[in-house]
């Protein structure tokens, strides 16, 4: 009898000396990962903006886990490569909470992954948030999604109602403008913006053709739009298209008045480098940009750490567009999970729904539709660009804020002409 008490007290003492040495909370469940998942444009068209902004999310999940995870659980990003097309996001989507079993989901970066990923957010009742898709919820109107783009609640238009407002005030007013874009979502959705933005400022539209997103050659397409003679050329493309049509422009001496717009790419370093002195005079939409009116002690903190991991990392080396942007993606989220203490779609979404989001790049808060409450889309020149050498592009030496006003570092050269001497 004593000798049996004896054993039993030895396991006792001994289950709570284990018991001890276990961090707090290191049930298997406890310290099972939390998995959030996603696809990014790791290969394709998109892939140096989907590259850099990796990189930024998986800054906040080394910082996150060295704080010690969210609700006591290390976090775990899990991503494929979409390969920046829209036929491979559902399944990916699919896997990730299927055969992953991941908690959460997350969206992935541009507006034509998005849109596929979203059937399978929408479907699976997930809270949904995307890095700068364009008005990616206006046909689902589904409640748990969220846009991480600075476009507010008119999206269509906030990609070019700047270039417009800076050519509406020149004198003499511009009369004319032509039209460009790529026949996918991002190129669609923003030209229908373009539209409503020329109708607001009394410009005529001359000229208004897409073009197969396939397109290599576009010399043709420029000829095609100097023939016309505008005032104005507006171009809603992707990064390859963009690059292409700099140099079309510039090869065939077609000399508008204004010309950029909704050009996605112009922003990567990889390709400012790559054009050089012919983007001067190129005015196009920006999300953020290093000026002082913008910087907070919180970006710099972060671009420190991008940028000494950029060059093993082999991505954008400043990583002022999507490396900052990708960390305030997911930023949101863990700061969701943490005031909410849940992992719950639901509540998730109503906590986001509801709050004002202090991020690395500023506040946000969205609205009822899951974009901004309150727009911040830029427009900037590029100016004084020499060659392709690095250092030009760090800071402000080479790009002017012309809007909003809140945001402005000069004026407008304009016309283009001027800008290219």
């Amino acid at each position: 009898m004593l000798r049996h008490l004896a054993l039993k007290l030895s396991t006792v003492v001994a289950g709570a000396v284990l018991a001890l040495a276990l961090p707090v909370g290191s049930s298997a469940q406890a310290q099972e990962p939390i998995k959030i998942g996603f696809s990014m444009a790791l290969t394709g068209p998109l892939a140096a903006n989907g590259k850099q902004a990796l990189l930024g999310m998986q800054i906040w999940e080394e910082e996150i886990n060295a704080k010690g995870g969210l609700l006591g659980r290390p976090v775990k990003l899990i991503y494929y490569d979409d390969k920046s097309a829209a036929s491979e996001a559902p399944q990916i989507y699919t896997k990730l909470l299927d055969v992953d079993k991941v908690d959460l989901i997350i969206g992935p970066y541009a507006t034509v992954p998005a849109a596929a990923a979203m059937t399978v957010a929408v479907q699976r009742k997930k809270v949904f948030q995307v890095l700068f898709g364009l008005d990616v919820n206006s046909e689902f109107k589904y409640d748990k999604f969220f846009a991480m783009i600075p476009t507010g609640p008119d999206t269509k238009p906030s990609f070019t109602d700047g270039f417009f407002e800076i050519a509406a005030t020149q004198n003499p007013k511009p009369q004319t403008v032509a039209l460009a874009f790529a026949d996918a979502e991002f190129g669609q959705n923003a030209c229908e913006g373009a539209r409503k933005n020329a109708a607001k400022t009394g410009i005529k539209i001359i000229y208004d053709k897409s073009y197969p997103p396939a397109t290599t050659d576009f010399t043709p397409i420029v000829r095609a739009v100097q023939a016309t003679n505008p005032d104005l050329f507006v171009i809603c493309s992707y990064p390859l298209d963009s690059v292409g049509m700099v140099k079309a422009v510039n090869e065939v001496g077609f000399k508008p008045k204004m010309v950029g717009g909704a050009m996605v790419g112009l922003q990567a370093t990889v390709f400012k480098r790559q054009l050089g002195p012919l983007l001067n005079g190129w005015v196009n939409y920006e999300t953020w940009v290093p000026s002082k009116e913008l910087s907070l002690p919180q970006t710099e903190e972060f671009l420190k750490k991008y940028q000494a991991k950029a060059g093993a990392a082999g991505v954008d080396p400043l990583g002022y567009y999507l490396g900052t942007w990708g960390y305030a993606h997911i930023q949101v989220y863990g700061d969701a999970i943490a005031a909410t203490k849940s992992l719950d779609d639901n509540k998730l979404a109503d906590y986001m729904h509801n709050t004002t989001f202090k991020t690395i790049l500023g506040d946000v808060k969205y609205g009822p539709n899951g974009e901004w409450a309150q727009g911040r889309m830029m427009q900037v020149q590029y100016h004084s660009i020499k060659s392709g050498e690095l250092d030009q592009f760090r800071g402000m030496d080479t790009q002017t804020v012309l809007t909003p006003a809140k945001y402005k570092t000069g004026t407008v050269v304009y016309p283009y002409e001027k800008a290219k001497q």
